[in-house]
């Protein structure tokens, strides 16, 4: 399989080049052919390994300029190589789109290089047999992704800004992840994680590699309190970006707790488990809720990222306490789901930022209270858009609900009345994902049905159109993976078992998913034909009753009766969720304003009124604002030790060289 390898690897470096060479009409679709070719040869090499291909190849062999950074090592599992397979795939969607949607700054050498770079970090990650090339391809990924966003710097003030953060928490995340592989690495006396895992620290060192391993990883998921660049970057980067980073950069961090959870420190104590399990179910719970009151669409997506990463923590965590608890059964199922859900999550949100990007380009806008009437001007994308808002809340016949019902029988079937660890936290458990079932439901009905039902509201949406058939073509696959993976998610469901859980999953004869360890199974195919069986003869009779009662047409003065002629009497995104904004008031903290403007001749009399709604992220005002106002005000007092003063200058070295001589002393 090393030719795979080099053909990735190969095609990273020469789409760089092509990228610098290539003229610009040329340039997006010479360097999107090379890009899709990048992103195949991962998924190829992915499912080699899947399939009982064996890699352990070096990047780096002895007597190359790259020795010095050890031997690169390229040796992936059966769980990187699914996680392969994801990222790779999401690239190749994304990179078949871009070849129609990049436009002007998205279209720059320097882009297209930092999509290499990014692509190649990601795939590398997965695929990496010791911890230099994992953390190499960590930064590169981070490197490649900061680049990324901040494209559009120079039209958009606020690219700099979430460019800041996003780089900011990103190098955070890398930090983390190379101290705590530091720690287990210095333990083992070796860099190769086959090592560090036979090597299994206790005590202090594996608590403190835990801390700062989960950590970093979880803050490059996107989970809270650690989301804050995930709703700035994501809305600001290209949509095709949008897509990766939320597709797959996010399932790094998943990656990376898995590969923690299930071969470097896979016997931790229970409170690892606790603590994973409240991070998913608070990240989950707050992700859905802020995306259920915004009105931005990329926005919206951001957050839904925040929850759909939740419930894949909650599952990890699931599973390590069903582990702590000797329930191996039920561990195997959540760690089925958490693969359901990283591979769902993938299709649809690529999906569903690829149509963001359809919708941006051809109206300008991703205000959902500017659009509308999207439908018939749009109807491939609106099309793909109803199957991802379907397969993001979870309903039948996606891949989403076939995720969230391994999930919940996971939950459902973990009553143990003896351990009052679990009766406590499933019953919590279950009902924070019936909440965010709910809220998602509530959410993409509202993204769905302001952006395309109705009447336009702004001039953009008024001229849609229909983009480039590359972009097309892209969101008709990402729907048909979407509907195929929800219709027949057996052989899917039991690759994931052979990389996560072996025999926790099977496939039954019409391809439906089957739990043999819990008995039951979910035949999606036979209970759609039995739905469709059971409608036909109701949906043929009312045609036939429809043909012949006679129609009239009548037109009716009054709103509620008739026809709404104009968009202002129609729902906007944010009316739709002002009820949500008053139960979670506490939570969300909105800020209104409302100035009325009267007729100098009376009071009595409104000229007009100004109506100013926002709601915010009470975790980046109240915890990050006040950081780095605490931050700020330390700087401005350490100011007062400059004042110019050799004297005093020396005196500072001298009380530093005689803390440093005492330390060493002690020591």
């Amino acid at each position: 399989m090393s030719p795979l390898v080099w053909a990735a690897v190969t095609a990273a470096a020469g789409g760089s080049v092509v990228s610098w060479l290539a003229p610009a009409p040329r340039r997006s679709l010479a360097a999107g052919i090379v890009a899709v070719l990048q992103a195949t040869a991962g998924v190829a090499l992915g499912v080699a390994v899947l399939g009982g291909a064996r890699v352990d190849m070096a990047l780096a062999p002895r007597g190359t300029a790259l020795a010095a950074l050890g031997r690169l090592t390229v040796q992936p599992t059966a769980l990187g190589a699914l996680f392969l397979v994801v990222m790779s795939a999401v690239a190749l969607v994304a990179a078949v789109f871009a070849i129609g949607y990049v436009r002007g700054p998205s279209d720059s050498r320097t882009a297209w290089t930092s999509w290499f770079v990014f692509v190649a970090g990601l795939q590398l990650v997965a695929v990496a047999g010791d911890a230099v090339s994992f953390l190499l391809g960590w930064e590169l990924m981070a490197l490649g992704s900061t680049a990324l966003v901040f494209t559009e710097h120079a039209a958009r003030t606020a690219v700099r800004s979430a460019g800041l953060w996003y780089a900011a928490m990103t190098h955070l995340s890398f930090l983390l992840v190379l101290s705590g592989m530091a720690v287990l690495a210095g333990h083992a006396g070796s860099v190769d994680l086959d090592a560090i895992a036979a090597a299994r620290p206790g005590g202090h060192t594996a608590t403190l590699a835990w801390l700062l391993l989960a950590t970093g990883f979880l803050t490059k998921a996107g989970a809270v309190p650690l989301h804050v660049w995930l709703p700035r970057a994501h809305p600001e980067a290209p949509s095709h970006v949008s897509a990766v980073m939320s597709g797959a950069m996010v399932k790094a961090g998943v990656y990376g707790l898995l590969l923690v959870s299930l071969r470097l420190l896979p016997a931790g104590p229970r409170w690892w488990a606790v603590a994973l399990l409240v991070v998913g179910l608070v990240s989950a719970a707050y992700g859905i809720l802020q995306a259920s009151v915004t009105s931005d669409l990329k926005r919206l997506l951001a957050y839904s990222t925040t929850e759909n990463v939740g419930l894949m923590i909650t599952t990890i965590g699931l599973a390590d306490l069903y582990r702590a608890a000797d329930r191996d059964d039920l561990a195997q199922v959540a760690l089925v789901a958490t693969g359901l859900l990283v591979v769902s999550h993938a299709a649809f949100k690529t999906l569903l930022f690829l149509v963001a990007g359809s919708v941006l380009h051809a109206t300008g806008e991703r205000d959902l209270d500017r659009l509308g009437g999207l439908g018939p001007r749009m109807p491939v994308t609106s099309v793909t858009f109803a199957v991802g808002a379907l397969a993001a809340a979870a309903l039948p016949v996606t891949s989403g609900f076939v995720a969230e019902w391994v999930l919940l029988q996971a939950l459902v079937r973990g009553g143990a009345p003896s351990d009052p660890v679990l009766a406590a936290l499933l019953p919590a458990a279950m009902g924070v994902v019936a909440l965010t079932a709910g809220l998602a439901l509530l959410t993409f009905a509202k993204a769905f049905g302001i952006g395309c039902l109705a009447r336009p509201r702004s001039d953009g949406a008024t001229a849609a159109h229909e983009g480039s058939r590359w972009m097309g073509g892209a969101l008709v696959a990402a729907a048909a993976v979407v509907v195929g993976l929800g219709i027949a998610p057996g052989p899917l469901s039991r690759s994931l078992a052979s990389a996560l859980a072996p025999g926790a999953a099977s496939a039954s004869p019409l391809g439906g998913v089957s739990l043999p360890g819990l008995g039951i199974g979910l035949d999606p195919l036979g209970l759609t034909l039995l739905a469709l069986g059971c409608a036909a003869p109701v949906l043929g009779a009312a045609a036939w009753w429809a043909r012949r009662a006679p129609r009239r047409r009548v037109e009716l003065g009054w709103g509620c009766g008739g026809a709404r002629v104009s968009p202002r009497m129609q729902y906007t995104a944010t009316s739709y969720a002002e009820p949500l904004v008053r139960v979670f008031g506490q939570a969300l903290d909105p800020r209104r304003e409302l100035e009325v403007e009267h007729y100098d001749e009376s009071r009595h009399l409104i000229h007009g009124i100004r109506y100013r709604h926002e709601v915010g992220d009470p975790v980046e005002s109240g915890l990050y604002a006040r950081g780095l106002r605490g931050v700020a005000a330390l700087g401005e007092r350490a100011r007062s030790l400059q004042n110019g003063s050799i004297q005093r200058y020396l005196g500072y070295s001298f009380g530093a060289l005689l803390v440093v001589l005492l330390v060493v002393s002690a020591w």
